[in-house]
């Protein structure tokens, strides 16, 4: 009986040596499989290129970022993965992308390619940002206001509020030498901390300030430049333009209309181009193109389209059209000019039934979220005047700017200036407006100042 127990465990014990053994090899097989799997995945990610795009942000969202290229093509990417260097990533500043796979050109959402590194360079918006911090509130809120020139003490006036600019109407050249003109806004500038953006309305046609005064004939409107000579007329007059605003003292010019206009019938027709958004885009492009070779500062001009509507200096205008009809039409013009590097874009007080019914365009964050987000404009946002009628009717002078600033614009063109900075003032202090978004307003207004020329 002892032996055959003997046996069985001998048995038993040289089978569970041969388990044993089995499962060593089987260890070493599968650990080496892994391994050897393991060991290609990382040849082939180390065989994977890194790939290099840089473009200027336009836009920064908690996990993804979006940037505009030098051809300006827009691309964005995720970037919950990695960890953003360099300089604070917002809009304005420059973001080299390191990535592995490949960009779809055509897409306009996020990108399917691996981010693996994000470096952001503050190139644009440096200098104003180290202006804005030795700057007083007040300061900074004067910068947002481009001013109708009073008729009383203008001097005065900017000394104690360094508004950010002065925009010249017909009486401020109507009886008045060249010489009285460029001393006048010689005197704005010599008080001014802050070199002053001096415009006017120079469009040619039926609205021109300074040539009906200053000029043996004054300037044609857009429809007749271009009837005896096309674009290149175009082109020409523009810089004839420049250089006798410029001779004046004046760094700006509020133009071009874009307003697509073909009706005659049409309270905005006389002053736009008279064509239909093809035409008027390719206008747009020539006439900002034309500026921004002169260096003369430019506003397109009336966001989002005037179309048929009635004049808003008179009433409130309602505009029914639908937000595709507008894309289809109305924004080419101004994503034309955009495209061409357009300094600002001024914003009508005509209401987009169909995108805020209860705001007027000038006042409304739906609307001025178009233009960031779907124009991807980056530059000067402003209102149109805020004393007009098509605004009144939305509050009190002091409301209507603390609205206009809430709803997204760097500057506030005012007749009441005064009134209306203590009370965006005051809107800061009890914090109705943060201060970071008067600083972002006050850095694009700087870099435009500083992209003329104004300030180093």
């Amino acid at each position: 009986m002892s032996h055959k127990v003997s046996k069985h465990r001998k048995k038993t014990s040289n089978k569970g040596k041969k388990i044993f053994v089995v499962l060593i090899v089987l260890t070493i097989f599968i650990g080496g499989a892994i391994y050897f799997a393991t060991s290609m995945g990382h040849d082939d990610k180390s065989r994977e290129v890194i790939n290099n795009i840089q473009g200027e942000i336009v836009d920064k969202a908690d996990s993804t970022i979006e940037i505009k290229t030098g051809d300006n093509k827009t691309y964005i990417f995720d970037t919950s993965k990695v960890e953003l260097e360099g300089d604070e990533a917002v809009t304005g500043n420059k973001a080299v992308i390191s990535y592995t796979g490949d960009l779809d050109e055509q897409k306009k959402d996020v990108q399917k390619v691996a981010v693996t590194k994000i470096v952001i360079t503050a190139v644009k918006h440096d200098a104003a940002v180290n202006m804005i911090s030795t700057m007083t509130l007040k300061e900074k809120v004067g910068q947002m206001f481009m001013v109708r020139v009073p008729e009383v003490a203008p001097v005065e006036l900017i000394q104690d509020y360094q508004f950010g600019g002065y925009i010249l109407f017909g009486a401020d050249f109507e009886d008045k030498s060249e010489d009285t003109v460029k001393a006048n806004i010689q005197s704005y500038q010599e008080v001014s901390k802050i070199p002053m953006l001096i415009g006017t309305d120079e469009e040619g046609g039926t609205v021109n300030r300074a040539s009906l005064y200053l000029r043996s004939k004054p300037f044609q409107s857009p429809q007749d430049i271009y009837e005896s000579g096309g674009f290149d007329a175009i082109t020409a007059d523009t810089k004839d333009k420049a250089a006798f605003l410029q001779n004046l003292g004046l760094n700006i010019n509020f133009a071009p209309v874009v307003d697509v206009s073909t009706d005659p019938n049409d309270f905005i027709y006389p002053r736009a181009f008279g064509k239909d958004a093809t035409q008027t885009s390719i206008y747009a492009q020539t006439v900002v193109t034309a500026m921004k070779e002169a260096n003369e500062g430019s506003v397109l001009k009336h966001f989002p389209g005037y179309g048929n509507n009635i004049d808003t200096h008179t009433e409130v205008a309602h505009d029914h059209r639908s937000l595709q009809s507008f894309q289809q039409s109305d924004f080419l013009p101004f994503s034309a000019g955009i495209e061409a590097g357009a300094d600002s874009v001024l914003v009508s007080h005509n209401v987009m039934e169909e995108v805020d019914s209860n705001n007027p365009s000038s006042l409304s964050p739906s609307v001025h979220a178009i233009l960031r987000n779907d124009l991807k404009f980056t530059g000067v946002i402003m209102t149109d005047d805020l004393i007009m009628e098509g605004v009144k009717a939305y509050g009190t002078s002091e409301e209507i700017a603390v609205k206009a600033v809430l709803s997204g614009n760097d500057m506030l063109l005012s007749s009441d200036a005064v009134v209306q900075s203590e009370a965006v003032i005051k809107a800061v202090q009890d914090g109705t407006i943060t201060e970071d978004q008067i600083n972002q307003a006050v850095t694009r207004v700087l870099t435009w100042k500083k992209s003329l020329g104004l300030i180093d």
